[in-house]
């Protein structure tokens, strides 16, 4: 699906493309579009960080444990919630008590990427996790800090033990399946979440396409009929909308969920 950039996207361009663009010819990198080196799911992410960033440090000065604002408690609920579907919780329930040291990474890429799916809500912008070069990129983070855990609990040899099984002489077997198992997890990571998050936008553009033509035909025809048929087109996308920001939180959810079960097995003292 092809994204028009946005005005954020033009302006960094027209600022900055050029020198950008020198930068990445000297390091033998060709963008796709030269008259605008930097794309839009770069541009959307680096808004996401900022974003996150600026919010943090606003929240940091207000944080009060007597009278904690609105703010403040909707930023504890990511943490822990009566659903038990915080990170925290999340972290507790697949890790075990020692789970809660591993809260900054996990909580960073879940809270940005439930920030990057939500941002394109907003009119005019996009979702840069559309782009499988961003979830491709928080899997290889997630894939790298979860296997440095488990080194960093149990020793390189110790680790490594793991994927041989319990049983010695299946170990010629298990091996590469472990391995090819565990890799694996970047590539499930990447497609759950750019498939599900490239589907909700591609099926709210689609459906809003296949009812703006009906509503055109109607309006050349009779101004109060295209009122009428225009209806469904003028609403439709608060519903797609809704289901949007389900998706996304959703997607988020999962994104915290399996980095917390893949850290609970890498750190277990049995498998």
């Amino acid at each position: 699906m092809e994204h028009h950039n946005s005005f954020l996207t033009v302006l960094l361009n027209k600022l900055i493309g050029p020198q950008v663009a020198a930068l990445l010819h000297a390091l033998g990198i060709h963008p796709h579009d030269p008259a605008n080196p930097i794309p839009e799911h770069v541009v959307m992410s680096l808004l996401v960080i900022v974003v996150g960033m600026a919010f943090t440090l606003w929240l940091k000065g207000r944080l009060s444990v007597a009278r904690p604002g609105a703010s403040q408690q909707v930023v504890e609920m990511l943490l822990t919630n009566p659903l038990g579907a915080g990170i925290r919780d999340l972290l507790d329930q697949n890790v075990g008590h020692h789970g809660r040291q591993y809260v900054p990474l996990v909580g960073s890429v879940s809270i940005f990427i439930l920030l990057s799916n939500l941002i394109s809500v907003i009119p005019g912008l996009t979702s840069p996790t559309v782009n499988a070069t961003v979830p491709l990129g928080c899997a290889i983070i997630t894939f790298l800090y979860f296997n440095w855990q488990g080194i960093r609990h149990h020793g390189p040899i110790g680790y490594l033990k793991h994927f041989f099984g319990p049983i010695w002489w299946l170990a010629p077997l298990i091996f590469p399946v472990e391995i090819i198992s565990t890799t694996a997890r970047i590539l499930s990571l990447t497609v759950r979440l750019w498939a599900n998050m490239f589907a909700s936008e591609l099926l709210y553009f689609i459906f809003l396409g296949l009812l703006m033509g009906p509503a055109n035909f109607a309006m050349h025809k009779s101004s109060v009929l295209g009122v009428l048929v225009g209806i469904l087109p003028a609403t439709l996308p608060i519903l797609f909308i809704l289901l949007h920001i389900f998706v996304a939180v959703i997607q988020a959810f999962v994104f915290t969920i399996l980095p917390s079960i893949y850290l609970g097995m890498a750190v277990a003292e049995e498998h």
